[in-house]
């Protein structure tokens, strides 16, 4: 297809030539699915912890609405993310609405869901192992749970990334809250929604190259720190 083709020599060229425009995009792009995958992990993990190892009222409730939550439909979110962050919303005041910190509290509200499901799929596994060896040494469900977290590291950066491949690809929500406002809110997702509906083919599919290209690079660099660490520390 001569789009295809268009599509690489644009990518190439944008990338060669080192356009302040797309690097501003695709840093911006990096830097909030990134902060939201982070947020994501240091919300989710401990919860799924707790999830895995813990015996409460409610839990296996709990359990099926973080699994049923892991398809949450992003314009939703986006909508109750906007609704909160309104004027008229009880953190309208902060002025968060169409800034990158609101997209990225819709990214961890998505992501969010994702990362407590699998960590505690993990833990769950784990714990169904260890679970003899920890109790003989006198270990509470809690401080089983946190050494857990810490012996399955490697196995959660799985979840970390799953986290950041369904945020960096997010369009509806980041859309709604951030208003895909050029040089502010203005992600590689957005603006390939953008041009796509312009009829720009060429710009869109060499902005949906970059974004692959990302992707791939981040979880190559996770992969070769991962095996790095696993040498290194066992």
């Amino acid at each position: 297809m001569p789009e295809l083709n268009d599509g690489f020599s644009t990518a190439w060229h944008l990338l060669g030539a080192g356009d302040p425009h797309l690097l501003g995009i695709v840093l911006l792009s990096l830097r909030v699915s990134l902060t939201a995958t982070l947020l994501a992990c240091l919300i989710g993990m401990p919860l799924g912890a707790l999830l895995a190892v813990g015996r409460f009222p409610g839990r296996r409730a709990l359990i099926v609405l973080f699994n049923g939550f892991m398809g949450l439909p992003p314009v939703v979110v986006g909508l109750l993310v906007y609704l909160l962050l309104s004027r008229a919303g009880p953190l309208g005041a902060f002025g968060l609405l169409f800034s990158p910190a609101a997209m990225v509290v819709a990214q961890t509200v998505l992501v969010t869901p994702i990362v407590a499901a699998l960590t505690r799929q993990v833990i769950a596994d784990a714990w169904g192992t260890m679970h003899e060896l920890l109790r003989s040494l006198g270990a509470s469900r809690l401080r089983g749970a946190a050494t857990l977290l810490w012996d399955s590291r490697f196995s959660l950066s799985t979840a970390g990334l799953a986290g950041f491949g369904r945020a960096i690809a997010e369009v509806g929500a980041v859309m709604i809250v951030g208003g895909n406002i050029d040089g502010v809110t203005r992600v590689m997702t957005t603006t390939i929604a953008l041009e796509t509906s312009k009829g720009d083919l060429p710009l869109a599919l060499a902005l949906g190259f970059i974004l692959i290209s990302v992707v791939l690079a981040v979880n190559a660099i996770a992969y070769a720190v991962r095996n790095w660490a696993e040498r290194r520390w066992g």
